[in-house]
């Protein structure tokens, strides 16, 4: 089968496309034919050794994929050869088959494409995680998400309307904040041009956002901690703009606020019965409507490198996709 290969930790263009064995299931594994991969920016940190995970050279980057079950270890039981599924699997997303573990596996809900059940393990599950598990956002209240334009912010966006909140969309372009807007955000802050906090106490009457959803780092999670509600919850997602920011503790004394981690995939394989019943949850929501992702831009396999580099160059609005065939 062919697969993206990482050799050696460096820019996305040192990845290669090769021929390697077909990995066989262990026991507690199911593989997959991948019809579809999303792309996520920890995968761009990855390659670089910029991530928390270091893997073993060569491995093939790409946590999420949706395919058709090949074949099952024996004591799986949840999915059978011919099912079709979801799955996280880390690392070895990006190639034509990958084996990973039954407890990371979901059967795709009727009627949703291959491509879109690509897109929606990682961001969907680490999006409600954050807002239900760890920012406890309650109907009524404001919710505040940066990088909005993304496919991690845009699931915040559907998400936190679909729990009943008050959206505020944040990203660096018009087009971004147009895609959000489409997504359920009732108004929106484009932190190029606009001044973060002056926008967000404008659009609260000076009360601030209840539970923030920061997912870029640096000047944009400094001016969301300045612009949290009293008793708001910061989730701290990732740091997309580069810069891991330091947090003044008075500033979370004076608001009587909390600057939550979310670090989804800990909790995924720390509590697999609770993520199951988020994703059961998130199925329901797709089922009535709520959520579908949107995917902005779709690359072949030979392609991943120029997939990275449009994503840490910002260039993608939603999710984009990896396309086996």
């Amino acid at each position: 089968m062919k697969a993206i290969l990482c050799t050696a930790f460096g820019p996305p263009s040192d990845l290669v496309l090769a021929d390697v064995a077909s990995p066989a299931p262990g026991p507690s594994e199911v593989k997959i034919a991948i019809e579809a991969a999303g792309l996520n920016f920890p995968d761009v940190l990855i390659v670089q050794g910029k991530y928390q995970s270091k893997p073993p050279f060569p491995f093939s980057p790409g946590a999420e994929v949706a395919g058709t079950v090949l074949e099952v270890g024996e004591r799986v039981t949840s999915v059978k050869p011919g099912d079709r599924v979801m799955a996280l699997c880390t690392v070895g997303g990006f190639a034509e088959e990958v084996s990973t573990a039954e407890a990371s596996v979901f059967k795709i809900p009727g009627g949703m494409s291959f491509e879109d059940a690509a897109a929606f393990p990682l961001t969907y599950g680490t999006t409600y995680h954050g807002l239900v598990d760890r920012g406890a956002l309650r109907r009524g209240e404001t919710l505040l998400v940066t990088g909005a334009g993304g496919g991690v912010g845009l699931a915040a966006v559907q998400i936190g309307v679909a729990l009943g909140a008050r959206v505020i969309a944040a990203a660096g372009s018009r087009e971004k904040l147009d895609a959000a807007v489409a997504s359920g955000a009732s108004e929106t802050i484009d932190y190029t041009t606009e001044s973060l906090v002056d926008r967000i106490k404008a659009l609260t009457s000076d009360a601030g956002a209840d539970v923030v959803y920061e997912a870029v780092g640096g000047d944009v999670f400094d001016a969301c901690l300045r612009g949290i509600a009293w008793g708001g919850r910061l989730l701290i997602i990732g740091f997309a703009g580069g810069r891991i920011p330091e947090i003044p503790a008075n500033r979370l004394l004076l608001k009587g606020a909390s600057a939550v981690g979310v670090f989804w995939g800990s909790f995924a394989a720390r509590s697999p019965a609770a993520n199951r019943a988020n994703f059961e949850r998130l199925f329901e929501l797709v089922a009535s409507g709520a959520l579908a992702p949107k995917i902005g831009a779709r690359y072949p396999l030979a392609d991943v490198a120029r997939a990275m580099e449009d994503m840490a160059d910002r260039k993608i609005v939603g999710k984009a996709i990896v396309t086996t065939h």
